[in-house]
């Protein structure tokens, strides 16, 4: 299987191939230096594959390379995080924080 992550910022989201087929995409917004993801979605073809993972990863490195701080609020991308400490430093947080 050959995946591929691409941001399709006209699109506003990320999104994943698997041997050429859409598999989902993780939406986002943008604004001053940070990326809210919003929603995520792996077509049900594809559950259980480990794409949904690959996806969050594959935007979160793209994220990191940007210089762009990350407000998780799709549960799917929360909790990916939470379980990866190595991206914690992605997320942003408030002043009162």
């Amino acid at each position: 299987m050959v995946t591929e992550v691409v941001d399709r910022p006209g699109e506003l989201r990320y999104e994943i191939t698997s041997d050429g087929e859409p598999a989902g995409h993780a939406e986002y917004t943008v604004t001053d230096g940070l990326i809210t993801f919003t929603h995520t979605e792996i077509d049900p073809s594809f559950e259980g594959q480990g794409l949904g993972g690959r996806l969050v990863r594959e935007a979160l490195d793209d994220v990191r390379g940007r210089g762009l701080k990350v407000l998780p609020m799709c549960p799917f991308v929360k909790g990916w995080i939470e379980r990866h400490p190595d991206y914690i430093d992605l997320v942003h947080r408030s002043p009162k924080e």
